[in-house]
């Protein structure tokens, strides 16, 4: 039987999305549901002076109203936070005001209209304080945070080197603020029954929202459920617990039947996270054969007065290129505005934009390739740890990328290459992402018709778990992927990850798999120790699985036949996978090569991504439709981050005023190029079980120097702010 692990298997999902059949957490309506609309602030940073709520309580099917004036009752400080991906919270317990649209009141009301009518009769007063919206002006009180995901913010390798340098690049480049704008908003439904909880939430992690609200309303965790069976995206914005989450399950506390709260799109621009704005230095050194002499990255970027978070810009730098020094830090400013939070490769997403667009302005300025630069630069260990890599086909991506792409063919000279007027650039970058594995647990059930029931209750982003988890589990035990059903998304299972960091399917694929060849090991034992086994008596070691039975030469028998003879209403195991010693031994990356190319008007400055190559080192693919989709994703999103994409804030407010999807800016399918996406193959030994090291993110990274680098080719302007609108390349 052929192997489903690698083929582009249809998602199994397919169907439930396409007819919705699908559930999302805000299509879960209980009997007796009301609704919760939020109240939020129209200041950054002040105290509520007043707030009336006496004509929204009297409008018609208004439950409650929560607010400041009498705060819910709590069993945790919210400014407490337990995890690396909990955030400060309000939760009604203040009169303070930190951000626009921060939470000050909920409405609750026994339909969403009538909540929403009345949240606009509540009246509420500020006294305002000093808003703080910009970073560049507020650069002077910069402070150094003590870590940045577990490392020092600062850190610096190697020494300086006493030769001179044949040519320096010092420059600084700036990303602004962005929002997930996922497709389906932040929602919850909340359910209580005597004190346990149920909630069904748009989340990135089941388990740590369980935790969280566990903690915040004092009750145990194993009286809170959370349920996501199906997540329409998140981007890194629905990974922690944020206000809406926790008042929906107070809400629900105070009326005493099940309450939903959906968030508006204007309300996803404020209490719920965005990539903050950064501002980066890049100083290069080399020599005239372009050999590094210095890498130095520093980065400033925003966060928020009344809680951390760091973009850690400066991170790839440690360990992308080989250099006699590399030095890198990080500073936070405080700014008057909502705590920003993860986004798709946090850190390596705007890194890469500084630091290979600082390459490319290197390769210019000592007539070199591209390509070249980074191949002589190439680091053949991690430079930061010193250990090797357990696998890494970066040189074999720039080759494969670059033939594809012909980048031979490309005349160095910007402004050289012309479709009759238009203006032809060609530009690319490095990309890479980190490959990590975190703790997960799986259950696998043989059932008497020889089908298998695996369950895991980590939760699918909308990126094909259910799909590549199946596919996992068939081959492990030898079933048509049709004979196994994977589920996921629910606390009342073995325990999984966050996903994020693209980490869900090498973590929860190495427990599948486990728990697989386990449930696949107990089958087999029970037919070599079965007298009426055509197994009987063999070792299991010589007992192989296929279509659904167990093989040893001649001989067959089936799981459903071993179950019947049993007389067994299942046959368990459960397992348990996480990283080992070689995640110590090892540097575990994905790296790969971006390609673009641009077509520039000369007269109207226009923009367009015309052709795409990218090639990609990502261990085992375990779903070549999938994984090319993830990958081309990424890539579209870089598109956006480069041309497009920006939270506009208004200085004397701190208010977003891009605050819907009309005016923040995002592809659409005429933005988007063919994407040419080649999987250079990698066998990885030592990064996980089944050698998978993520590309959710990978995609991303690098895709926006690879515009801006092909931008300059085509025009001689170099841009070094995000995104490259028109009246930036009119004016440079």
């Amino acid at each position: 039987m052929d192997k489903s692990v690698g083929k582009p298997l249809d998602r199994v999902d397919g169907r439930l999305k396409v007819t919705g059949g699908a559930k999302y957490s805000a299509e879960f309506s209980p009997e007796n549901l009301a609704h919760a609309v939020l109240v939020t602030s129209t200041i950054s940073n002040g105290t509520i002076t007043r707030l009336d709520t006496a004509a929204a309580e009297k409008a018609p099917g208004v439950l409650a109203v929560l607010s400041p004036q009498k705060p819910p009752k709590l069993g945790s400080d919210p400014t407490k936070k337990q995890g690396d991906v909990d955030r400060v919270v309000h939760l009604l317990q203040t009169q303070r005001v930190d951000y626009q649209h921060q939470p000050v009141a909920v409405v609750i009301a026994d339909t969403f209209e009538r909540a929403t009518h009345a949240a606009a009769l509540v009246k509420v007063q500020y006294k305002a304080g000093k808003t703080k919206a910009v970073l560049k002006a507020s650069k002077a009180q910069a402070y150094k945070p003590k870590a940045i995901l577990g490392k020092p913010p600062d850190h610096e390798q190697g020494k300086a080197s006493a030769e001179k340098p044949d040519a320096e690049i010092d420059a600084t480049y700036v990303t602004p603020f962005e929002h997930h704008n996922p497709m389906e908003p932040h929602a919850t439904t909340a359910v209580w029954e005597g004190d346990h909880l149920t909630v069904y939430d748009a989340t990135q992690g089941v388990f740590g929202t369980r935790t969280r609200l566990a903690t915040l309303l004092g009750i145990p965790p194993e009286n809170v459920r959370v349920i996501t069976k199906f997540l329409g995206g998140g981007f890194g914005g629905k990974g922690s617990v944020w206000e809406h989450t926790a008042l929906a399950a107070l809400a629900a506390k105070t009326v005493s039947r099940p309450v939903k709260l959906v968030l508006r799109r204007d309300q996803m621009f404020g209490p719920v996270g965005y990539r903050p704005e950064t501002e980066q230095r890049v100083q290069l050194k080399a020599r005239k054969d372009g050999k590094l002499l210095l890498i130095r990255h520093e980065t400033t970027s925003s966060t928020s007065t009344f809680d951390e978070f760091a973009e850690p810009s400066s991170m790839q730098t440690r360990i992308l290129y080989a250099s006699e020094q590399i030095i890198t830090s990080h500073r936070l400013v405080r700014l008057t505005m909502g705590t920003p939070t993860f986004t798709r490769a946090p850190g390596e997403s705007t890194g890469t934009f500084a630091l290979e667009s600082a390459l490319d302005e290197l390769a210019y300025k000592l007539n070199l390739d591209p390509v070249a630069l980074r191949l002589q630069n190439h680091a053949d260990q991690d430079p930061e740890s010193g250990n090797p890599w357990s696998s890494k086909s970066l040189k074999e991506c720039y080759r494969v990328g670059a033939e594809k792409f012909g980048w031979a063919k490309r005349n160095p000279t910007p402004g050289s290459m012309k479709d009759g007027r238009t203006l032809i650039g060609w530009g690319m970058a490095s990309a890479t992402y980190p490959a990590r594995q975190m703790k997960a647990s799986a259950k696998a059930s043989l059932q008497p018709d020889g089908s298998v029931q695996v369950l895991c209750g980590s939760q699918d982003l909308g990126t094909g778990t259910y799909t590549v988890m199946t596919q996992i589990a068939a081959d492990a035990l030898g079933l048509a992927p049709a004979k196994v059903r994977f589920d996921l998304g629910d606390t009342q299972m073995p325990e999984g990850p966050i996903s994020g960091g693209s980490w869900t399917a090498s973590s929860v694929g190495s427990a599948v798999k486990l728990v697989s060849l386990a449930l696949r090991d107990k089958a087999i034992a029970l037919a070599v120790g079965d007298a009426a086994s055509p197994l009987h008596g063999l070792e299991a070691k010589q007992v192989q699985v296929e279509g659904g039975e167990l093989v040893a030469g001649g001989k067959r028998d089936s799981y459903a036949a071993l179950m019947k003879r049993q007389k067994l209403p299942s046959l368990e195991a459960q397992a348990s996978s996480g990283p080992g010693p070689d995640s110590r031994k090892y540097s575990m990356h994905s790296f790969g090569a971006q390609f673009a190319e641009v077509r520039v008007d000369p007269d109207l400055a226009e923009i367009r991504v015309s052709r795409w190559v990218g090639a990609f080192g990502g261990g085992t693919i375990l779903n070549e439709k999938t994984a090319r989709s993830q990958l081309m994703g990424g890539i579209i999103m870089g598109i956006g981050m480069a041309l497009m994409e920006e939270s506009v804030v208004d200085p004397r407010n701190g208010r977003f005023i891009t605050h819907d999807l009309a005016d923040y800016h995002v592809p659409v399918n005429p933005d988007v190029p063919d994407i040419d996406i080649t999987f250079v193959p990698e066998n990885d030994p030592y990064v996980n079980p089944i050698g998978v090291k993520g590309i959710g993110e990978i995609g991303i990274t690098g895709a926006a120097a690879a515009v801006a680098n092909a931008v300059y080719h085509a025009t001689g302007k170099r841009l070094r702010a995000l995104p490259l609108t028109l009246d930036k390349l009119l004016t440079a």
